[in-house]
């Protein structure tokens, strides 16, 4: 899978795809990403990208005209693959709106700066846009580090576990279950005698009991949407209501 990343600051982008799972990924010709300086695209002499917005207000706003040509010089007119804008304006990136990317062959990730771009590369180049959550950075690169590492996950081969991502929070529509390594017992902690009996069916069920608790006790609303049986849903009803009996809710 391809990744395009039209940035004004290529050095922030560069440093998280060389280390880790990406790099490894990148290495073995699994994802390529390729970063694009939006400022090479200028044509004035001081290769300006951005200018006070017209009608006042203060800061500055992105400029058509380097966006446009960087965007389609890289990827043609009309552009030959998905234009991603990172906005607090897009909707929102999920584990299923992963998914949906992963099933792309390339994808071009637009990130802004200052106050915004300017509207006509929202309404004629961007295709799509994705907010990583309802907060404000000061650009879009973080957020587009975000979604490639997100994608990059589910691309097959990528993790050293072919079923790595299967069981991740939000990959079931529940969180994570508890995970414990060596030493079997540290200050007194204990790992749960379920996980060292070696019986994978019971193990299988604490994990997927664990995943239920803790999705009740730390993201309730995920439970509406996720799909349980009727005994997992007595379950937690069981557990909720005992829950609220203690604390004399």
């Amino acid at each position: 899978m391809r990744f395009d990343v039209f940035t004004l600051f290529p050095g922030i982008v560069h440093p998280y795809l060389n280390e880790s799972i990406l790099l490894r990924a990148r290495e073995n010709n699994l994802l390529d990403v390729q970063v694009h300086d939006i400022r090479a695209f200028t044509t004035d002499k001081h290769h300006d990208t951005e200018e006070p917005p017209e009608g006042g207000g203060g800061g500055m706003v992105m400029k058509c005209e380097p966006i446009f040509a960087a965007v389609e010089g890289v990827l043609g007119a009309p552009p030959a693959c998905p234009v991603i804008l990172l906005s607090p304006q897009g909707r929102v990136f999920n584990q299923r709106v992963a998914m949906e990317l992963a099933a792309q062959p390339r994808l071009a990730l637009l990130c802004g700066r200052y106050e915004g771009i300017d509207e006509r590369v929202r309404e004629h180049l961007v295709t799509d846009q994705i907010s990583i959550g309802d907060f404000v950075l000061t650009g879009g690169e973080l957020p587009a580090l975000a979604l490639i590492d997100a994608v990059a996950r589910l691309l097959p081969g990528v993790l050293g576990d072919p079923d790595g991502a299967d069981d991740d929070s939000h990959a079931t529509g529940l969180l994570e279950y508890p995970h414990y390594t060596r030493p079997a017992e540290y200050r007194g902690w204990r790992v749960p005698d379920v996980l060292l009996s070696g019986n994978h069916a019971e193990i299988a069920r604490w994990r997927r009991q664990q995943s239920l608790l803790r999705t009740l006790r730390r993201r309730p609303d995920l439970l509406e949407r996720a799909e349980l049986s009727a005994k997992e849903r007595q379950f937690i009803e069981k557990t909720r209501n005992e829950e609220e009996n203690q604390h004399g809710v």
